[in-house]
């Protein structure tokens, strides 16, 4: 793969209708300069660094690293914030709209890092980090690589699959994980039989209910399905109709924890903390899953060794086999006006002593081809094995695609899960917003 190709318009586009998109709603970005490098601020100085590790460990993992590099940079210094994932959107999309890019900040790559690159708004680090490309796993820069120039350092690669409680699932008499989804629907039933909530969903956020309709495309059309319905902005075929009437098979079984549509994530009472709290039999989400489930649990010690973890199911019937892969991982870019020393921070970050620093604290799985060996925790290690077994792999649709594609999607789905939207209708106004641009 060479990179990242904006599938939903060849046109470039300007400053101006990237900020218009932006305000549309966007995830995270790598935003700076555009070119040959770009340009960069004096040396020293404060470097602004936003990230999304808002718990630990990668918290302290992050702010320990920060102050290595000042003590090893006289002069430099970090101002460091993290922030809870749609807080990090919105204020991110605030400072863009300002000009003010912080100097560092997380990006999950594909299409709203494109569109950025695009419009002349990411720093080019392709020069600056050429020698560190050999040191990375294969197709580690795929999703931060635009018209063969990277515009983010990636930290972490993983996916998203299904976490679930061992001793509830044995309460209600499952003795395997699902491997197809009329097995995952009989698992909601007999959840809901044993008086178990099935599934914790944090509705009010709608990225983790996007995960349902992605994986449910994938598995009923395939990958490559979806490419093309990106490509040809059209993604109103059958089978995507089918993918949201294999969702709203799963809704009507009421599965979710009571009061869903308004739970965040990361919330005290949100999706994680409800798994963590042993509330709830399964959540559908990325490698970070048993870290925030952890921290989010009441005396911070989440499921232990109760936590396991199996693929998104196969469909019968369906083109795509469960071994395709949705999810990813994420990366670090420079704004415009950074000084030098951002940069040269990536590099730091990137070393394998300090890669495997993080990897033994098993939060993130590394892209370091040194520091694989790092990586112990064992709830980890079950999606380095998945991952192992992966026949293709999706990026985030909220991400892969254009920003305002990417979050109609988001709505889209969040409103099927709410029952005010049927699939005919999803896929309608996903491409609508497909051929708006």
């Amino acid at each position: 793969m060479e990179g990242w190709r904006n599938p939903m318009d060849s046109n470039r586009i300007n400053r101006r209708s990237l900020l218009g998109l932006i305000g549309a709603g966007m995830g995270a970005a790598a935003l700076g300069a555009c070119g040959d490098g770009g340009s960069t601020g004096p040396s020293g100085g404060t470097i602004r660094w936003w990230h999304i590790a808002n718990t630990d460990p990668m918290k302290s993992q992050w702010a320990t690293l920060a102050q290595q590099f000042e003590a090893a940079r006289p002069g430099v210094k970090f101002e460091v914030t993290p922030l809870e994932n749609d807080a990090f959107k919105t204020k991110l999309t605030t400072n863009v709209q300002a000009g003010d890019p912080p100097d560092i900040f997380h990006t999950w790559g594909g299409g709203v890092l494109g569109q950025q690159a695009e419009a002349g708004m990411a720093k080019d680090i392709t020069q600056d980090i050429a020698p560190l490309k050999d040191s990375l796993i294969p197709a580690a820069l795929d999703a931060y690589t635009i018209n063969q120039r990277i515009y983010a350092l990636p930290i972490d690669t993983g996916m998203v699959g299904f976490w679930y409680n061992k001793e509830l699932f044995a309460a209600a008499g499952i003795s395997a994980p699902p491997q197809t989804w009329s097995e995952f629907l009989d698992s909601v039933r007999k959840l809901k039989a044993a008086g178990i909530i099935p599934i914790a969903l944090a509705g009010k956020e709608k990225w983790p209910g996007h995960y349902y309709w992605a994986y449910l495309a994938m598995r009923v059309a395939g990958v490559d399905a979806l490419k093309r319905a990106a490509q040809d902005k059209d993604f109103t075929k059958p089978d995507f109709v089918t993918a949201g009437t294999r969702l709203k098979e799963l809704v009507d079984l009421q599965p979710f924890q009571p009061g869903f549509l308004a739970a965040g994530y990361s919330a005290s009472d949100g999706q994680a903390a409800t798994m963590g709290n042993g509330k709830a039999a399964m959540e559908l989400m990325g490698q970070w899953a048993p870290g925030v489930q952890k921290e989010s649990s009441q005396g911070k010690q989440g499921l232990g060794d109760k936590l396991g973890f199996f693929p998104f199911p196969a469909v019968d019937g369906g083109k795509g086999p469960n071994t395709d892969i949705f999810g990813g991982g994420g990366g670090f870019a420079v704004g415009r006006k950074a000084p030098a020393e951002a940069v040269e921070f990536l590099k730091f970050l990137a070393q394998p002593e300090n890669v495997r620093s993080y990897a033994k604290a098993g939060a993130l799985l590394p892209v370091v081809k040194a520091a694989q060996d790092a990586v112990t925790e064992p709830h980890l290690k079950l999606v380095s094995q998945a991952l192992a077994k992966g026949t293709g792999f999706q990026l985030f649709l909220d991400q892969a695609y254009a920003p305002a594609v990417g979050q109609q999607v988001n709505d889209s789905v969040a409103e099927l899960m709410a029952g005010k939207a049927s699939p005919e209708k999803v896929v309608k106004d996903i491409t609508d917003a497909a051929k708006r641009g």
